[in-house]
């Protein structure tokens, strides 16, 4: 069994949550980097079309600059990687792209496996490249919402998962409050969203639609697997 469970067991995981439920968003992104060393958190980002939320909590409240990192699959939309160096830029973020093994993802590609195994292809372009450098932290903050799918309305604040802590700054913020806060601050949105897409990962599995609904569309499939 790994330190970090030993130390971070549920008692100590249910007194993180009561804590910042407590707390607003923007206290939530303070305190955080009081509870843990940034050295120790990985803070991910699809740059997808409302990212903007949670990368504008951070770039406001983090008391260093925030390290972002993007899963670069090679099937993102040119739209999608023109909005990551926009908001970089804007909101002065560190990003670093995490890719796929080359000769795995050329397997994918040759093998148009989004179409005969999405699952294997999301596990081969996105799952394992964040598995081999997630070891290296203690924790991973992302911007997963209770709204967006059956399996996110059951998550806290704080999870334990697999000997990472897992953070979910924003898991319990409503969209309507979501939407309030974007248009509060006047926050830019992914190109895409104005062309009808409002749930955006990879080129071939995205289409147009409200809310999720245009991910993997005609699959049961609902999660690229990054957070189950």
């Amino acid at each position: 069994m790994s330190e970090t469970i030993k130390k971070w067991s549920k008692v100590n995981i249910d007194k993180l949550n009561a804590k910042y439920t407590a707390l607003d968003l923007h206290e939530r992104i303070k305190e955080i980097y009081k509870d843990f060393d940034a050295r120790d958190m990985i803070l991910t980002s699809s740059f997808a079309a409302n990212s903007s939320f949670l990368l504008h909590l951070y770039s406001k409240n983090a008391p260093v600059k925030p390290r972002v990192y993007f899963i670069d699959t090679f099937y993102h939309f040119e739209e999608t990687l023109e909005y990551k160096n926009w908001l970089s830029r804007k909101y002065n973020l560190e990003v670093y792209d995490i890719i796929p093994d080359y000769e795995e993802h050329l397997r994918t590609r040759d093998h148009e496996m989004w179409k005969s195994n999405p699952n294997l292809c999301c596990d081969i372009n996105k799952v394992r490249p964040i598995d081999r450098i997630k070891k290296n932290f203690k924790l991973w903050s992302s911007g997963l919402m209770r709204s967006q799918n059956e399996h996110r309305k059951h998550l806290n604040i704080f999870e334990l998962k697999n000997g990472l802590i897992r953070f979910y700054p924003i898991i319990d913020v409503s969209l309507d409050d979501r939407q309030k806060y974007i248009e509060k601050h006047k926050l830019d949105y992914n190109p895409l969203v104005y062309k009808g897409y409002n749930s955006i990962g990879c080129s071939h599995c995205t289409e147009k639609g409200k809310d999720r609904e245009g991910r993997w569309v005609g699959l049961a499939k609902t999660e690229c697997g990054l957070h189950i």
